[in-house]
C-alpha cells in the first residue's frame, strides 16, 4: 500500500470514513470529515511517509460542531503536555534508570508472551521502552525487538543497554508500519497520553499489529483522574473506562489482573491487562 494511501485509510477510520483530497507530493492536504467539517493539514514526505503536524485530524468524530481554531488549540495543547513529560524524563533518565532497572516485571512478561499466537521468536514493539530494560530482555529471549519512546536520553540509554533498534517518537507524532508486530508491550507508557488522543494512538497501535496481534499494558489505576503533577502528565482510569477506550479501537480482552501480586486489592495500584487485535 502506498503511503498516501496508508494515510487516508488511517483518517478515513478515525473520522468515519470521510475523504482527503490532495497530492501525494504536496505539502497541504485537506480533510473532510462526513458532516462537512474541514481541517486543513500540512504534512511532509520522508523516506516516502507522511509526517504531520500538530494540525493531524485528531478524534474527528467526537468534534461535531467545534470550530477549527478550538480544535487546533486542543491539540496543540496536547503536544504541548507531552513536551513537558518528554523533558521531565529527559532531566531524570539517570535517576529513573537506577530506580527501575532491578524491577520485578516478570508477571508481565509471561502475561505478554504467552498470549502471542506466532511461532517465536517474535516482533515486538516496546512502547515507551525508558532505559531499555524490558528491550535486553526479549533480546536476551532472541526475540526481535523494537523501542520507541520520546526522551532522547531513553533513547540513546535503550541503544547502549539492549543493542535494538529504538525509534525517536513521541506517542502523538508515531509512524509505524502497518501490521509489522506480533505484539506491542507497553509497560508504564499509555498512562501518559491524553484521554482526547488516546483513541488515535491505540488505533495506531491496533494497524501495526499482525492479525490476532497482542497488545499488553500496565496502567497505574484510579477513579479517571487526569491532569499534571509533579512535572508529567498522567491518567488515571479504572478498569471499566480502560476497557472502553480499548474495544472501541478494535481489540477483544485477553484477560487482566492488578499488581504487584500477593498484596490486598488497595495495595495494588497497577492494572494490567491483555488485548488481542480482533
Amino acid at each position: 500500500m502506498s503511503c498516501i494511501a496508508s494515510y487516508k485509510k488511517k483518517m478515513s477510520a478515525i473520522i468515519g470514513c470521510g475523504t482527503i483530497t490532495g497530492e501525494p507530493n504536496a505539502e497541504d492536504y485537506c480533510l473532510t470529515s462526513p458532516i462537512g467539517f474541514r481541517c486543513e493539514l500540512q504534512v511532509v514526505s520522508a523516506n516516502r511517509e507522511l509526517l504531520v503536524t500538530v494540525r493531524e485530524a485528531v478524534g474527528m468524530g467526537n468534534r461535531q460542531g467545534e470550530s477549527y481554531e478550538s480544535f487546533r488549540v486542543d491539540v496543540e495543547q496536547s503536544h504541548r503536555v507531552s513536551e513537558v513529560t518528554i523533558a521531565y524524563y529527559d532531566r531524570m533518565a539517570e535517576a529513573y534508570w537506577d530506580g527501575t532497572r532491578d524491577h520485578d516485571v516478570s508477571q508481565n512478561y509471561t502475561a505478554f508472551l504467552d498470549a502471542i499466537e506466532n511461532d517465536p521468536p517474535y516482533s515486538i514493539l516496546d512502547l515507551g521502552c525508558g532505559p531499555g530494560r524490558d528491550l535486553h530482555h526479549f533480546r536476551l529471549l532472541g526475540h526481535n525487538a523494537v523501542g520507541l519512546d520520546g526522551s532522547t536520553e531513553f533513547v540513546a540509554m535503550a541503544r547502549s543497554y539492549s543493542g535494538c533498534e529504538v525509534l525517536h517518537q513521541d506517542f502523538l507524532t508515531m509512524i509505524l508500519p502497518e501490521s509489522r508486530f506480533d505484539g506491542v508491550f507497553a509497560n508504564a507508557s499509555l498512562f501518559h497520553v491524553p484521554s482526547r488522543e488516546l483513541p488515535r494512538v491505540l488505533l495506531e497501535l491496533f494497524e501495526t499489529l499482525r492479525p490476532r496481534g497482542v497488545l499488553f499494558c500496565s496502567n497505574p489505576r484510579g477513579n479517571n483522574e487526569e491532569g499534571s503533577g509533579d512535572g508529567r502528565y498522567s491518567c488515571f482510569f479504572d478498569l471499566d473506562t480502560w476497557r472502553n477506550y480499548v474495544r472501541a479501537a478494535g481489540f477483544f480482552e485477553v484477560g487482566h489482573y492488578y499488581r504487584p501480586p500477593g498484596l490486598p486489592r488497595h495495595r495494588q495500584p497497577w492494572l494490567a491487562t491483555v488485548w488481542r487485535k480482533g
